[in-house]
């Protein structure tokens, strides 16, 4: 019998040791080995132009081979980019493990709340899937304070012992998820090509969204604030020692702002009565806030900046995925979780060289 409560537990542990290593704040790990913001900038645009690319079509996958298996594929790509990372001697190697990392991002972005969503739902409880977000906007917040916490450190170990540990973890993380059950709530359909079943998965897909306008429109405002709160966070990790923080508080004060991350989540779920272009408003609002503090070159105000950005991102966030679950076809679920990780690449892909140019000249 299907053991729901031992699904999402290990869902919830896979996450955890797919966001734990010492090498979270990789922006100052490559400024420390002499990359301009510029080129940190463009690193940055790689991992989106990779996911761009590939974003879409690891989450047909998802959908017709099953997402247990395109997580498990995932794993083996963080694997393989940390090794990269590991044996780097020069921007472009650099940049291959970036593009490694961007795939496992990719096959794991669609997969793992359509199989949560899927698991929930399989058993009448869908209703818990926003709190399912929240604990798992939870872990990622803490893991990557964690990570940045523990930046000074990483930096005196060296970039290859940092990434050396995203293997270790990445191998608990293969044993875990090897152990999860693979849920669908459709029937299968006849069996057909699979050139074709990846192509109708595409084409359902296109439809809903064409279909569903609001959807659509709902998926590229969550991405714009998901994206604009990222570049926040990766300049600040540069900025910081620019407006003179010390050595020994750099790693709290990125710790300080995950915790935004962590408040933000939970008040989501305290807040569900709340109307959503109401929360929407105010989380625009305090984005900009944000925008406005961390120009100050006052480090304690540029930290509170930073706390405000992720709390109003994962607020959005949780509210945003629970409506957006609740729309989703249930067998083109991974895909379209995907298209929304594609549009946030092409905010990203606009933003990342901009910003790093701009905080080159700031």
């Amino acid at each position: 019998m299907f053991n729901i409560k031992k699904q999402i537990k290990r869902l919830y542990v896979a996450s955890l040791f797919s966001n734990l290593s010492l090498s979270g704040a990789w922006v100052a790990i490559l400024a420390s080995r002499g990359f301009s913001l510029a080129q940190i900038g463009f690193a940055e645009t790689v991992f989106h132009i990779v996911s761009l690319i590939f974003e879409i079509p690891s989450g047909a996958l998802a959908d017709v081979f099953g997402r247990k298996k395109t997580l498990i594929i995932s794993c083996i790509m963080r694997i393989i980019a940390n090794m990269v990372m590991i044996a780097s001697n020069n921007f472009a190697l650099v940049c291959l493990s970036i593009a490694f990392q961007a795939l496992n991002y990719n096959f794991m972005s669609g997969s793992d709340d359509a199989l949560a969503y899927d698991s929930l739902k399989s058993v009448g409880e869908e209703e818990k899937f926003d709190k399912y977000v929240s604990n798992q906007l939870v872990i990622y917040r803490t893991c990557e304070g964690l990570s940045t916490l523990t930046a000074g450190f990483a930096l005196v170990l060296g970039y290859k012992i940092s990434y050396a540990s995203g293997v270790f973890f990445a191998l608990f993380q293969l044993y875990i998820l090897l152990g999860l059950t693979e849920i669908r709530l459709d029937e299968p359909k006849e069996k057909s090509s699979v050139k074709s079943e990846i192509a109708e998965c595409f084409k359902q897909s296109f439809l809903f969204l064409k279909k569903e306008s609001r959807t659509a429109l709902l998926m590229l405002a969550n991405s714009a604030v998901g994206a604009l709160d990222i570049l926040l966070l990766f300049f600040l990790q540069a900025k910081l020692p620019m407006a003179n923080i010390p050595n020994w508080a750099l790693g709290i004060a990125l710790l300080v702002m995950q915790t935004g991350g962590m408040l933000g989540a939970k008040l989501a779920l305290l807040c569900r009565k709340l109307n959503y272009y109401a929360l929407f408003a105010l989380d625009m609002a305090l984005l900009l806030v944000a925008i406005a503090l961390e120009h100050t070159a006052i480090y304690a105000v540029m930290t509170l900046g930073g706390f405000l950005a992720t709390m109003s991102d994962d607020a959005l966030q949780v509210r945003t995925n629970a409506i957006l679950q609740q729309r989703f076809p249930s067998q083109q679920r991974a895909t379209l979780i995907s298209i929304e990780s594609f549009s946030f690449s092409v905010v990203m892909i606009i933003l990342s060289p901009l910003a790093g140019i701009f905080f080159t000249h700031w």
